[in-house]
């Protein structure tokens, strides 16, 4: 691979598989860089390989990433899986890691739709082997067809949690309970936003199934959970949390959370990308245009990864930025360009009409937010915990990247994607000021771990086949 990428689109979820269909179809010469194996991203994991009796388990809404794969397939347009993309920068400069070389390639425009991640919130007893993150148990049903041989806990809140549990009831899992954290409050603040989020019936039919299917499999929900724990010494023994003002605990060896999800920032971020903080999503995210442009002129981002709308509205909104590659590239007009698109922006309106009342009722509150016990170990890899990083503030350190500098907290080899969002809530709480007025990591290449030797033979026209 040599010369200037016309249309560079890294990730193949459901926006980048969009994207690059639509412009690999006009004819444009499209290379999309992703780090699965296969197309699909996290949310069609594995679509192609996946048995037709786990592909039943996993539901209708993953089935339909089929024939999103199938026709990026017939599409023409050039995949490398097993390519991790480790910079870019606002030239359009890409650093492209593949079978264990390291590359530096430029390309004439850039769509980001790196997705999204689970929202990590530390808790007494989150490090403990035998939790998880939810999304991670999705992967291994996907994947690899594997479930909890003795039982699961499921805690936290949002959709996918409902989901999850559903997909074990499916497959045979027995779900010991369902630990829903979120606040009483906010079921009164969302019932307003209702009537605007039936539109878009589709996922209050399918929530509802899923619930149904629950009660009836005699699965044990327990709304207005606090003060969640996870118990063991070596290992995961126990769940202990508080409910109406009483402690409880149920033994489990496996306890799978989730708390949301927040757009990958690190690669908008390298590229010095405006961010801007959602308060409705509680995250920051890449300040984007009605058409995925960033800005930084030539980068786009589209899907989970500009703003969580999920992978319907990622689809949409994948095409809308590759109709605006097309015309940016001079292959269509302005007039084409909105013609072209006008379905897919209906049908992403229409989509996004649920955000407003799941945006209100999953907001997660602050008390599971600012990490309460100092001794929690907040940043996993060099083992800070919220106590040092409150020492820190006391010593004059009001700021993200001032604790960071100060305690290491953020330098390990996540580079600070599981411990940056907790610091800053941790700190806007002792302050009491928002959250984005206590910052955010700065990034700087590279944003994935690679090798000293692999940078020293670094390769500015490498072969990519």
């Amino acid at each position: 691979m040599s010369g200037c990428l016309p249309y560079a689109v890294i990730g193949a979820g459901p926006a980048g598989l969009a994207a690059a269909t639509v412009a690999a179809r006009a004819g444009v010469e499209v290379t999309v860089f992703d780090e699965q194996p296969s197309p699909g991203g996290q949310i069609f994991r594995a679509i192609e390989q996946v048995p037709a009796a786990r592909a039943g388990v996993l539901g209708t809404d993953y089935r339909c990433g089929a024939g999103l794969v199938s026709d990026f397939r017939a599409s023409g347009a050039r995949y490398f899986p097993d390519s991790t993309v480790w910079s870019v920068d606002a030239t359009r400069e890409l650093g492209v890691l593949r079978a264990g070389k390291a590359s530096l390639l430029q390309a004439e425009r850039i769509l980001i739709t790196g997705g999204a991640m689970e929202r990590p919130v530390p808790f007494p007893g989150w490090t403990l082997p035998g939790v998880m993150n939810a999304g991670a148990g999705q992967i291994l049903l996907k994947s690899a067809g594997l479930v909890p041989a003795d039982g699961v806990v499921l805690a936290g809140t949002g959709p996918l949690l409902l989901l999850l549990a559903w997909q074990y009831v499916q497959a045979g899992v027995t779900v010991k309970a369902l630990l829903d954290v979120t606040p009483w409050r906010n079921w009164l603040k969302a019932l307003p936003k209702l009537p605007a989020a039936l539109l878009a019936r589709h996922y209050i039919v399918s929530g509802l199934g899923y619930q149904r299917d629950l009660h009836r499999a005699g699965v044990r929900e327990i709304h207005g959970v606090s003060g969640l724990q996870a118990v063991g010494e070596e290992q995961l023994t126990a769940v202990r949390f508080r409910h109406r003002g009483k402690s409880r605990t149920i033994e489990t060896g496996l306890l799978l959370t989730h708390f949301g999800l927040l757009p990958h920032t690190q690669l908008t971020r390298d590229a010095g990308c405006a961010h801007d903080w959602d308060d409705r999503q509680v995250c920051w995210r890449p300040r984007v245009d009605d058409w995925g442009n960033s800005s930084v002129p030539g980068i786009g981002v589209a899907g989970d990864n500009a703003a969580i709308g999920g992978a319907r509205a990622a689809g949409h909104a994948g095409r809308l930025a590759a109709f605006e590659t097309l015309r940016a590239l001079g292959w269509i007009d302005t007039a084409e360009r909105d013609r072209r698109a006008a379905a897919d922006r209906q049908w992403l309106a229409a989509d996004l009409r649920i955000r407003p009342f799941l945006e209100t009722l999953y907001r997660p509150s602050p008390d599971t937010l600012d990490v309460e016990e100092d001794a929690t170990i907040v940043c996993r890899c060099e083992e800070i915990t919220a106590g040092e990083i409150r020492r820190a503030l006391r010593e004059g350190h009001p700021e993200v990247n001032q604790v960071k500098y100060l305690t290491r907290c953020g330098m390990g080899p996540c580079q600070g994607r599981q411990c940056g969002p907790a610091l800053a809530h941790i700190l806007a709480a002792a302050q009491g000021r928002p959250v984005d007025a206590v910052g955010a990591f700065r990034i700087r290449p590279p944003v994935r771990p690679i090798t000293l030797a692999q940078l020293a033979a670094l390769d500015t026209a490498a072969d990519g086949g």
